[in-house]
């Protein structure tokens, strides 16, 4: 007997007759003699319409009262998927983030589970019971619904895993699998049977959309073992495990890519201490969270370009910031780009084996695309190009460190 958290996302859940399609994955499981603990979505789009209730109610509205409509999707899953459960013959009941508690800090909307109580859910399982729970959902220290933010179903499911001691969390989604990279851009892309944690968290962090950040990091910390599944098609998926459980490691594992970014170049900087914790401190202040950064001496020598990546969406907010500090530091003008897009290949075969970033900037120069910046980690190597090149150089990439495998279909 194993025990086993799954996680169906909003695809998997999006009508009637997909609930009952999830609900036939979970009597697999409970067939083959596993304690089983499922974590679900709101039906796709459910979540998008309530935010837009809330929106239209009052644009500066409530965070608490906000908390509270968006939670309701999950709720409605849940219950329909126990009711699926049932008329399948298996014994199961639905539970709120409230009724265990799934223990949360207060703040809404992005709130970080600090706690699960499994008594009542372990309790269940000794009389056969299948536990089927609201995702994206906690209870805050005012005893208030919270909300864990973006990719909060996945983050429910790895916590629970983990507060569970749970064999494996299986997270089933639209895709059967972690891929070399996006497989519309590159056809030849292959599935990955086993991945590290650290890669499959530098491939989300740079823009892979399998999984969110937030619980792969999670899954990291805990030692939870993690497997991608597809809702739709009966396939093996792929395995997010220790680096141990891998025998043999690529050099490089996959291609991500982000075109969500945008280039701030802030020009003749004072070149004196304390200006790049004031540029730097000032735009965390203002929660906007910085990326890839290069510092370049201008000609003169008393003042330096400071170059560095945000999100997209950051670039007003951070306009606004550094204009407010140009006369306080004296710096000349603030130029933005957000035009770009950031590149990145991953894998923990690079400890081991150098010439990795020479394949990388080669290869692109062959293309014809311009570097624009270069940022490194032990096992990535990321650049910001212009957004027009984005998918050449991926697809050239993929090619150039052997990942291509035969064509889809």
């Amino acid at each position: 007997m194993a025990r086993i958290v799954q996680k169906f996302g909003g695809t998997s859940v999006a009508d009637i007759e997909r609930i009952r399609n999830v609900a036939l994955r979970v009597k697999k499981e409970v067939d083959a003699g596993n304690e089983v603990a499922v974590i679900v979505s709101a039906m796709a789009g459910v979540t998008n319409q309530l935010v837009g209730y809330a929106r239209e109610m009052s644009v500066l509205h409530d965070a608490r009262e906000y908390d509270t409509i968006v939670s309701t999707g999950e709720q409605v899953t849940s219950g329909l998927l126990a009711m699926a459960l049932q008329n399948l013959g298996i014994n199961a009941r639905s539970w709120l983030a409230w009724q265990l508690p799934f223990r949360t800090d207060g703040v809404h909307s992005k709130a970080r589970i600090e706690g699960i109580e499994t008594g009542e859910i372990v309790q269940r399982f000794e009389q056969g019971q299948v536990a089927v729970l609201a995702g994206f959902q906690g209870l805050g220290p005012d005893n208030r619904i919270t909300t864990l933010g973006r990719g909060g179903s996945d983050t429910s499911a790895v916590a629970l895993a983990a507060a569970l001691n749970a064999d494996r969390c299986d997270i089933y989604t639209d895709v059967d699998g972690v891929y070399t990279t996006n497989p519309k851009i590159v056809p030849s892309a292959r599935k990955i049977d086993r991945i590290t944690y650290e890669e499959m968290l530098e491939l989300a962090s740079q823009g892979a959309k399998v999984l969110e950040t937030r619980s792969v990091a999670l899954a990291m910390q805990h030692n939870v073992r993690l497997q991608v599944l597809s809702s739709f098609v009966e396939a093996p998926g792929t395995l997010v495990c220790d680096e141990d459980e891998i025998v043999e490691q690529k050099i490089v594992s996959g291609i991500a890519y982000s075109p969500e970014e945008a280039k701030v170049t802030v020009r003749h900087v004072p070149d004196r201490p304390g200006v790049a914790a004031s540029i730097f401190g000032s735009l965390a202040d203002a929660a906007v969270n910085v990326d890839m950064i290069v510092q370049n001496v201008t000609e003169d020598g008393n003042t330096t370009d400071m170059t560095f990546t945000i999100g997209k969406t950051d670039l007003e907010r951070a306009q606004q910031v550094l204009e407010k500090l140009r006369d306080e530091l004296g710096f000349k003008e603030v130029n933005a780009d957000p035009n770009v897009a950031k590149v990145s290949v991953v894998g923990v075969g690079m400890r081991s084996q150098p010439g990795v970033a020479k394949t990388m900037f080669r290869t692109l120069s062959d293309k014809g695309i311009n570097i624009q910046v270069i940022s490194t980690s032990e096992i990535k190597v990321s650049v910001l190009i212009a957004a027009e090149y984005t998918e050449l150089a991926v697809r050239a990439l993929h090619t150039a460190y052997g990942l291509d495998g035969p064509p889809a279909g």
